[in-house]
């Protein structure tokens, strides 16, 4: 059985294209906070936001982990 770091390889470009989507949702993140401030729905867009963030660092992480970005 081959070891689980040689099955989860990500070629340099698939882990650029992963940094980049993570760095969108972080954009995103960011502008739905700001809209939560503007629009008064802070509870709920505060969470989502939270959860964008959590999913483009954990992106980040398998990017520059797994794959040949950083």
């Amino acid at each position: 059985m081959p070891p689980v770091s040689f099955l989860l390889a990500i070629t340099h470009h698939a882990s650029v294209r992963l940094a980049e989507a993570a760095f969108v949702l972080l954009l995103f993140a960011g502008v739905w906070l700001a809209a939560a401030d503007r629009f008064g729905q802070r509870r709920t867009r505060s969470t989502v936001a939270g959860v964008l963030i959590a999913l483009s660092g954990l992106l980040l992480i398998v990017a520059s982990h797994f794959g040949s970005f950083g």
